[in-house]
């Protein structure tokens, strides 16, 4: 297998204080966070949804819900996938998936299409979350790994 499935021979890796690394936990804390991000930064904008839309109650928790459920549903199965294909390709697949949906989101002309952007916006950020934490643990040396860890979940 190559480096790329497997990750870097044990001793070997990018080192936390050079710009590979850098560069590796930007990524993956970019791409993790805006996943975790947008599960909450939408209530802050459901008034304005449910004004927009003329929505209610129920379908304004959809919106919110659409996402959650088929993230914490599809979260195992994303890292499955990355440990069969390649934790770097599904993860920039989820990130391609994400913010194309989130595109999808941004031009909903009503409050259905939107809930189903949101299910799929979950989809892609199954895809993305869990391989960004594996990313770190196969590119990192051993070293720094721990460092780089505390840096993405910082």
């Amino acid at each position: 297998m190559s480096a790329s499935v497997t990750g870097p021979a044990v001793g070997t890796g990018v080192r936390y204080g050079r710009a590979d690394g850098r560069w590796v936990l930007v990524a993956t804390v970019l791409g993790s966070g805006m996943a975790f991000l947008d599960a909450t930064v939408v209530n802050i904008a459901l008034p304005h949804i449910g004004a927009q839309f003329h929505a209610g109650a129920a379908s304004l928790q959809w919106v919110v819900n659409g996402y959650t459920l088929s993230l914490a549903s599809l979260i195992l199965l994303g890292g499955s996938l990355g440990d069969r294909f390649g934790r770097r390709r599904v993860f920039v697949i989820g990130v391609a998936w994400f913010a194309t949906a989130s595109l999808l989101c941004g031009v909903a002309p009503n409050v259905d299409m939107l809930i189903a952007a949101r299910v799929l916006q979950g989809m892609g950020g199954a895809l993305l979350a869990p391989g960004s934490l594996a990313i770190i643990e196969a590119s990192f040396h051993p070293d720094d790994r721990a460092r780089a860890i505390g840096a993405w979940s910082g």
